[in-house]
């Protein structure tokens, strides 16, 4: 049987707890605070999904100054739940200093009830999304990719297709925009491969002067040239056993494109200078974010050097593309690069709608730099549109219409109920509180197909 979701109510009103409990039994498993300690204790022993918590609790209800500490202790103790503060000051302003350090929603009273499940519901989904994200890092970094965080289906893809190519040896041309995460990729191919005990060796093709490119790569003899004082191997060599990542690929010369041609071929090499052939053992993996088919018709890249290193092609999507990963990126980020002698830090809401109006040029290497931004100039707890330097964008989301709002909620919805009950149009509709003709036609409206 699927267990409901853990609901703490916090209220010192008997009679607010006891009509609220009621009301929500049907769908959480509900426990029931009256003061802090109490609260706390709950929190310790159940840790709950969600909480409604009233500012004004004892020993003195007139000041919201205790519920905000409680509201601090709940989400140092458990960062992922859903706080909804509920007030009882028609004075906004407590309310949204709550919502600044931390909780999720607002309710003044007397409390709407319809609008509170309502609430209570999207908060749970927001919880769940990304209670499901931190299981799936936990696993991809069991499985290698604890560096890259994703969980939309095009990075899902992704995951699936380093998983089967890293068990051979064949190479594999990564690509996408600049700051997609390229060199993640190769290294977690690299990861789970049977050469992980071995190097694993980039070079920027497009960072090294031509001149000193074949050096870079092949390596030297000992006067070789001008400078050349000692012998040196080339990074295909210290890759030996491992894999080599050429990234920027597209950069390479004409010159050095043959040469590299040619070690594919018969994986040997000779230093420059050098008159021996020496064996390598290298699996390669190479990274554009150039269309390399263009060059090819431009007579910039061999067609022959292409084939050789896009064996397998891993193309990888956009942030624009990416969904909800784009605010789980901002979070770990938040994460990542947070001082904890500052204190929590949290994404304000208009954070979150800039992060997901913006259209990230820059992709993930985009977002981690303003995120480091906006965690140095943060005045508050909370992270806002112009710590992120993401004004406009901001503007922009704000002015989203009602309809469109509407239709992406319900959207959403049908979708989550469908999924819940494996297509069972009777029992979604329930779900959802329709009738079925309703769901029916709300389907047929939003392109919403299910298969059982």
């Amino acid at each position: 049987m699927e267990q409901k979701p853990k609901l703490l109510i916090v209220d010192d009103e008997e009679s607010i707890r006891t009509q609220m409990k009621w009301a929500l039994i049907d769908d959480y498993d509900v426990y029931l605070a009256a003061d802090a300690d109490k609260a706390m204790q709950l929190v310790h022993a159940k840790k709950p999904h969600l909480v409604t918590l009233d500012l004004g609790l004892p020993p003195t209800p007139s000041d919201p100054r205790e519920g905000l500490d409680l509201l601090a202790k709940i989400l140092h103790f458990e960062p992922g739940a859903k706080v909804m503060v509920v007030t009882g000051d028609p004075d906004k302003k407590t309310a949204l200093e709550a919502v600044a350090h931390g909780a999720h929603d607002y309710f003044t009273k007397p409390i709407d009830i319809e609008e509170l499940k309502m609430s209570l519901r999207r908060a749970h989904y927001i919880y769940t999304l990304e209670a499901e994200h931190r299981a799936m890092s936990i696993r991809l970094q069991q499985q290698g990719f604890s560096a890259i965080i994703g969980s939309c289906r095009p990075m899902q893809k992704i995951f699936d297709a380093v998983r089967k190519v890293a068990t051979t040896d064949v190479p594999v041309l990564v690509t996408g925009e600049s700051g997609t995460g390229k060199e993640l990729v190769a290294m977690a191919i690299h990861k789970q491969s049977a050469r992980q005990g071995k190097p694993f060796v980039p070079i920027n093709c497009g960072a090294i002067p031509e001149t000193l490119m074949e050096s870079e790569l092949f390596g030297h003899e000992k006067g070789a040239f001008t400078g050349a004082h000692v012998q040196r191997k080339g990074k295909v060599e210290q890759a030996d056993g491992g894999t080599l990542f050429l990234d920027e690929i597209g950069e390479l010369a004409p010159a050095l494109q043959v040469k590299l041609l040619r070690f594919l071929q018969d994986h040997t090499i000779e230093r420059v200078g050098g008159r021996r052939t020496i064996e390598v053992d290298v699996r390669i993996i190479a990274a554009t974010n150039k269309d390399l088919v263009r060059l090819i018709e431009e007579g910039l890249f061999r067609e022959d050097l292409y084939y050789r290193l896009a064996v397998v092609n891993i193309e990888l999507p956009p942030l624009r593309e990416r969904g909800e990963d784009k605010v789980l990126l901002a979070k770990s980020f938040l994460q990542k690069f947070g001082d904890s002698r500052a204190g929590p830090r949290h994404l304000s809401r208009e954070a979150v709608e800039a992060i997901n109006a913006h259209d990230w040029p820059g992709n993930v290497r985009e977002l981690e730099n303003r995120m480091r931004r906006a965690i140095t100039l943060a005045e508050g707890p909370s992270i806002t549109p112009s710590d992120l330097g993401l004004e406009e964008t901001a503007g922009t989301a704000m002015r989203l219409d009602l309809r469109k709002a509407r239709e992406e909620l319900e959207t959403r919805y049908v979708n989550m109920a469908l999924v819940k009950h494996n297509g069972n149009i009777t029992k979604a509709a329930e779900e959802l509180g329709l009738t079925r003709p309703t769901l029916h036609s709300m389907m047929k409206k939003y392109g919403i197909v299910t298969q059982r």
